[in-house]
């Protein structure tokens, strides 16, 4: 199980800051009416300029990256439920992006900004556990019909 974390802390950093860059792309072709907007303009000003902005935001990319990918091997751990994965997945991913997204100022300066931005943190997290679940349960079904098409031959 270490090794596995070890292997997804070294993965995760570059896949971070690959899914940052994209992520920037998408806003600045939605919202920058033709210019790229690396990071949010109180982002460049809190840090003094847009440079210093642009690597604080890529290394918090990384660090998030990595988070999500070595707290992945939860899925992994077969006598814990699914609901008992899912709380401690959903925890410790919250406890990494809430206060990576504040320094980031992906979210206001605010409770209300807070509360906004951990409930589209969360509508997106149901989401793609809903897509994930779907995925795993048919998978399990179609080796469940080839097992059942196995054993009558």
């Amino acid at each position: 199980m270490k090794k596995k974390i070890i292997l997804r802390l070294a993965l995760g950093f570059p896949i971070g800051v690959t899914i940052g860059q994209i992520i920037s792309i998408v806003i600045s072709l939605i919202w920058a009416k033709g210019n790229y907007a690396p990071c949010v303009p109180e982002l460049a000003v809190a840090m003094g300029n847009e440079i210093n902005a642009i690597i604080l935001q890529t290394i918090l990319c990384g660090l998030l990256g990595m988070g999500f990918a070595a707290s992945s091997v939860i899925w992994e751990v077969e006598h814990w439920g699914i609901t008992k994965q899912t709380g401690i997945y959903f925890l410790i991913v919250s406890i990494i992006m809430m206060p990576i997204a504040y320094f980031t100022y992906w979210m206001k300066h605010s409770i209300a900004g807070f509360l906004s931005y951990f409930g589209i943190f969360t509508l997106i997290f149901v989401i793609v556990w809903i897509i994930q679940f779907t995925i795993g349960r048919h998978n399990v079904r179609k080796i469940n019909e080839n097992l059942q098409t196995y054993r009558k031959h």
